[in-house]
């Protein structure tokens, strides 16, 4: 028996226009975008440039999480402020954008995979919020 492969995909956030349009995703490269849609820049984080924070979590067929998604990484230099505020954007952004809409045959495919989405954060054109 083995454990079954991470699904990785990294994101900009936020992303432009609406990633979760009218159609389900079909692929991994469609899916992405779609549960990184509801991202917001949070409030309270003044200053801040370039973030990045990995998320790992697994999603059933239905689109819908299992379990809890968790943080596996943040940018380093970050405060204890800016970290927790940035952790608490991201995993809210997964909480309203799941369940995801995905087609039959994309929730038989990642059902129960492990899914590291790493959102990347420019500031507005890279310099800062």
């Amino acid at each position: 028996m083995s454990l079954p492969e991470t699904l990785r995909g990294t994101v900009r956030v936020p992303v432009p226009g609406r990633a979760d349009a009218r159609s389900p995703a079909d692929t991994l490269r469609s899916l992405y975008p779609v549960l990184a849609a509801c991202w917001k820049i949070p409030p309270g984080l003044t200053g801040l440039g370039r973030a990045e924070i990995t998320t790992r979590f697994a999603l059933r067929r239905d689109g819908s999480v299992i379990g809890a998604p968790r943080v596996t990484y943040a940018t380093q230099d970050l405060d204890t402020r800016a970290d927790r505020i940035l952790t608490d954007a991201t995993l809210a952004a997964i909480r309203r954008c799941t369940p995801a809409r995905i087609t039959p045959a994309l929730g038989a495919a990642i059902a129960g995979r492990p899914i590291a989405l790493r959102f990347i954060y420019q500031g507005p054109k890279g310099q800062g919020v």
